[in-house]
C-alpha cells in the first residue's frame, strides 16, 4: 500500500503562470479552469486608474466552446502547457480497443 502512495501521480495540470500582456493571439491561456486556446486579443488604454486592460477571447481545447475574460494588462494569468502528439491507427479490436502506432518510433505507445 506504501508503495503505491509513493509511484501516485498527483494529478496536477501543467501550466505557468505568465503576465496578461504576454499572451499572444493563437496562444494558449486558462480561462474557468479551462484550457483555451486564444483566437482574439484586444487592449484599452490605460485610464485614470493606471493599468490597460486585456480582453481576450478563446475556445476551449475539449469542448470548443467560446469563452472571454478580461484583466489588467499587469495581471498574473494561468498559461498551460500543450503538446500535440499524433498517432496512427493500426487496428480496432472487436471489443472496441484500439492500436496506435507512434509515428516517431513507429511502436504501439502503450
Amino acid at each position: 500500500m506504501a508503495d503505491d502512495l509513493n509511484t501516485a501521480d498527483s494529478g496536477a495540470s501543467k501550466d505557468r503562470p505568465a503576465q496578461a500582456t504576454t499572451v499572444k493571439k493563437n496562444g494558449y491561456i486558462i480561462i474557468k479552469s479551462r484550457p483555451c486556446k486564444v483566437i482574439n486579443i484586444s487592449t484599452a488604454k490605460p485610464g485614470k486608474h493606471g493599468s490597460c486592460k486585456c480582453s481576450f477571447t478563446a475556445v476551449d481545447l475539449f469542448t470548443g466552446k467560446k469563452m472571454e475574460e478580461v484583466c489588467p494588462g499587469h495581471a498574473t494569468v494561468r498559461v498551460p502547457e500543450v503538446t500535440r502528439k499524433e498517432y496512427g491507427l493500426t487496428y480496432i479490436e472487436d471489443d472496441g480497443f484500439m492500436n496506435l502506432m507512434d509515428g516517431d518510433t513507429n511502436r504501439d505507445p502503450g
